[in-house]
């Protein structure tokens, strides 16, 4: 492998392993935007944007949306676009979480998206997320979590009882799927023969101290340095304790989680830092949370964020939005199958990626991806001017197919969209497969989307 390509394969990798849950993989590319220059706006404010300046704003710290302008750039001018999604599938805590069974301490979860369940069972899962922390002025403070210890697992039954495992795995999601944290300590209770409640028992919802196993609080409030008492909520996830790592006998593959779709993140973030702006457009990069259960939130695809922040690119002038929007494009960048040789069957002849054989565009007839005959001639001059390998994508016709963030972007702008990603093995596996060379490819790739779209759409003809 090449210096630049290990370079970026290992810095993907430790992007993943610091970014456990959507709030992470956030505030680490805001980190990266902000110590090269950009700057911090919300949108509660009054904003004066400057061309030759670069921006970046979040919402509810799991999407985000940031942004270099050209330095003849006005307002309604074209904007290079790259979308993907923060989150992945995982557990999540139930919000009364505390289990137990056998002496065993458990902790009740709930499934976040349609990950591959069985790959969860015999891993070691650390927690993180968001947790509320009350200070002593009374002000609720976010403190993002990592606690990086084993100290979770959900075990298999031992074959011995169970005979048809290897042929037969099948197991109920909310009493058999349920992880192990520790064990009880018995201890015996005296009676109340007055029923006397306690001030928290009259609370309309419990403290988190009593809905979440004490213990797990504890190792929460050590970890963030505070008292239990000052926790007050938190989202909290699931995650594989065994980090991501370059894998195979010439280190070809990134073995991992959540690279769908921290690749395009990673990605998208690298090639805004480095790619130079056209004079007369725009960057942009929008990150959305939610896409892995529909995008139907506050900061998911489907919501006002990415039309909110055109509009004020666009200004406030009667169909600027539109013109802008007409002008614009976006790449909707999501992780692709790769063809998998164990099952080949699977797969469409003619249209079947390589992982490592660079980014695949994702077609799809009944609009299930935005891709079409215009986009592709776009990207494909793009890429051969970024001299990146592409790859083309289409699902047989007696299988299902997914769906991106592209169609809704496309059908809620107007804008046009393209669908593409990196080729990659075991998607939503608590360990996923991609190629260690795709990564440069993709960000070079992003890199030549924002220098050169203004410059190859204006060859682009369409009525």
């Amino acid at each position: 492998m090449d210096t630049e390509s290990l370079q970026a394969a290992q810095g993907f990798v430790n992007y993943i392993n610091d970014s456990p849950t959507p709030y992470h993989a956030v505030a680490n590319v805001k980190s990266e935007l902000v110590a090269s220059g950009f700057q911090v706006l919300k949108e509660k404010d009054h904003w004066k944007l400057e061309a030759g300046k670069s921006y970046v704003v979040t919402r509810n710290g799991s999407s985000l949306i940031a942004f270099r302008l050209g330095s003849s750039f006005e307002k309604g001018g074209p904007v290079a676009i790259v979308g993907a999604h923060t989150d992945s599938p995982c557990l999540k805590l139930k919000p009364i979480s505390a289990k137990s069974g056998e002496g065993f301490v458990q902790v009740g979860v709930e499934q976040y998206g349609g990950l591959i369940a069985h790959s969860w069972f015999d891993r070691d899962l650390a927690i993180a997320g968001r947790v509320y922390v009350k200070t002593e002025d009374g002000q609720f403070v976010a403190k993002l979590l990592h606690i990086k210890k084993p100290l979770m697992r959900i075990p298999t039954l031992a074959i011995h009882l169970h005979r048809e495992a290897n042929t037969k795995f099948e197991f109920n999601k909310e009493t058999e799927f349920v992880p192990i944290a520790g064990q009880e300590k018995f201890y015996s209770c005296k009676d109340d023969p007055n029923l006397k409640l306690t001030e928290s028992e009259f609370e309309a919802v419990k403290h988190v101290i009593e809905r979440h196993n004490q213990a797990l609080i504890t190792l929460i409030a050590q970890e963030l340095d505070v008292s239990p008492q000052q926790i007050e909520d938190f989202e909290l996830l699931l995650c594989d304790y065994q980090p991501a790592t370059l894998g195979g006998m010439s280190e070809e593959f990134i073995f991992g989680p959540r690279q769908d779709n921290l690749t395009s993140c990673f990605a998208a973030a690298k090639a805004l830092l480095s790619a130079e702006v056209a004079s007369t457009g725009a960057s942009l990069i929008s990150l959305f949370d939610h896409e892995e259960i529909g995008s139907v939130s506050a900061q998911g695809a489907d919501s006002s964020f990415l039309p909110d922040i055109l509009n004020r690119l666009a200004d406030s002038d009667a169909g600027a939005l539109a013109r802008m929007c007409s002008q614009s494009f976006v790449i909707s960048s999501d992780q692709a199958h790769g063809v998998h040789p164990n099952y080949e069957r699977f797969y469409e002849k003619a249209n079947r990626p390589h992982v490592n054989g660079g980014p695949v565009i994702k077609i799809n007839a009944n609009q299930r991806y935005a891709t079409n005959s215009r986009g592709i001639v776009l990207i494909k001059a793009i890429a051969e001017r970024s001299k990146v390998p592409m790859q083309l994508f289409v699902v047989r016709n007696d299988s299902p197919c997914g769906s991106t963030i592209g169609p809704m972007l496309l059908a809620k702008l107007g804008i046009r969209v393209l669908d593409l990603g990196n080729p990659q093995l075991s998607m939503h596996s608590i360990r996923e497969t991609g190629g260690s060379h795709d990564i440069i490819k993709l960000q070079r790739l992003f890199a030549g989307f924002f220098e050169h779209f203004v410059a190859v759409d204006d060859t682009v003809l369409c009525d």
